[in-house]
């Protein structure tokens, strides 16, 4: 009988996938007591690629359905938790920083000498605070002291002199009147008189300068402060302006800082409300080292570049400023009392607005645009203000809006309100895929 080859080819198809009698097998007859065929390449070829593509298949349905099952858990899997939190009053910080200052002593005196002479004593030790009056250093009082005495000695001759005048006088005076002497004789003693008096006058100040040198003799501190490293040590002569010692205060210390032109407005109407806060950060902006009030601002603006500088004052007890330091001003310019107030997290950027989840009665979300105080710069502001932001449109005091969790919301979405670790445990919990799932 004769086969076709199409049926002779469905039949080795068959014959492929079906399971061979082992009976038959072994005595070299087929299924149907035939002779056994071996399958064609064409079939092998088929079911190597037939089992290719379900292993591969497999392998990445696994590494999909972790993902697609989260998914369908965020979309249909029930309500998202959320963390919240309710719009509040509270007091907003308005603060302008960015401020770069130097500190700057409030006095820093350089001591001189004012006489010529040996220095006989140094009184202080470099690096120490000094009070104002306090004892620095002596120069040799002995020669001005040997002066002094003879200015006090020529001042008795011509006290005495001029008592003697004085006494000529007054009898020249009396013969006079009796017309005994030439009335030109008592003018002249009258003119004698007068030339005493001004030798004493000038004797006495003779004297007075001499007992002056005797005080520049003993070095005081001119100011409180700390002292610096000396310049001339005992026993070295020095003559009148030699720099002996530098006495910096600096507590209180002064920062000097630059404002822009365009703060100024602010600032001078802030500073009729009273004196202004000021905070000094370190190099980096990152520590706070004092904080202290603004004593003033120059009256020029620098044409140059367009700053005014302005003084700012600080209790420096723990010496966190030294002078010269570079530190980073932030200046407080307005206290907003009973603002509408929201974390800063809540805050998220919309295409054309900023807007938050706005969580209703029914736990369900809406997207509500606002409108910081501040506006795109709210961020500027809420490091002052433990991370609260002022909102002055689209919300109200009361409204919940959420703070973490926000990430897979939608419109409408229902959400389940937690604390700020339940999202964040879901979404690695949703991450992270089950061992069941990639097997």
């Amino acid at each position: 009988m004769r086969i076709d080859h199409a049926d002779e080819t469905e039949a080795d198809e068959r014959a492929i996938f079906r399971e061979p009698d082992v009976a038959a097998a072994s005595s070299g007859e087929g299924l149907h007591g035939g002779a056994w065929r071996k399958p064609s390449a064409f079939g092998v070829a088929a079911l190597v690629v037939a089992l290719g593509c379900y292993v591969g298949y497999r392998a990445i349905a696994a590494k999909e359905q972790p993902t697609q099952r989260a998914g369908q858990r965020a979309a249909s899997g029930g309500p998202q938790p959320v963390a919240v939190a309710t719009a509040t009053r509270g007091d907003i910080k308005i603060v302008r920083h960015g401020l770069l200052g130097t500190v700057t002593p409030i006095a820093n005196v350089s001591v001189k000498t004012r006489l010529a002479g040996e220095l006989t004593e140094v009184g202080f030790t470099e690096g120490q605070y000094v009070r104002k009056g306090d004892f620095l250093a002596q120069i040799d009082p002995r020669p001005y002291e040997a002066q002094k005495a003879q200015s006090e000695g020529q001042l008795l001759r011509d006290q005495a002199l001029l008592g003697q005048a004085r006494d000529d006088l007054r009898r020249y005076e009396s013969l006079k009147k009796l017309d005994s002497i030439a009335r030109q004789q008592a003018e002249n003693q009258a003119w004698i008189v007068k030339q005493y008096e001004g030798a004493v006058k000038a004797d006495a100040a003779l004297v007075d300068g001499q007992n002056l040198n005797l005080t520049y003799a003993r070095i005081l501190s001119p100011v409180a402060g700390r002292v610096g490293l000396r310049k001339v040590d005992a026993g070295s002569y020095v003559s009148a302006g030699d720099a002996l010692v530098l006495v910096a205060q600096i507590d209180p210390i002064s920062v000097i800082f630059g404002v822009p032109e365009d703060y100024i407005p602010d600032i001078l109407s802030a500073q009729k409300k009273g004196a202004l806060e000021v905070a000094a950060f370190d190099r980096a902006d990152t520590k706070q080292l004092a904080v202290g009030r603004l004593r003033t601002l120059d009256n020029t603006v620098d044409t140059t570049t367009g700053m005014v500088s302005g003084r700012a004052e600080f209790e420096n007890t723990n010496e966190a400023l030294y002078p010269n330091q570079f530190v980073n001003i932030h200046l407080l310019v307005e206290l907003r009392e009973k603002a509408l107030v929201i974390p800063k997290t809540a805050i998220r950027s919309g295409a054309s607005s900023l807007f938050v989840y706005k969580v209703t009665e029914e736990n369900r979300v809406v997207m509500q645009r606002i409108l910081p105080a501040s506006g795109e710069r709210y961020d500027d502001y809420a490091g002052y203000n433990n991370g609260m932001v002022e909102v002055t449109e689209g919300l109200s005091e009361g409204d919940r809006v959420v703070v973490d969790g926000a990430d897979r919301l939608r419109e409408g979405a229902e959400v389940k309100i937690g604390t700020a670790d339940e999202p964040a445990r879901e979404r690695r919990r949703q991450k992270r895929p089950r061992q069941s799932e990639t097997q």
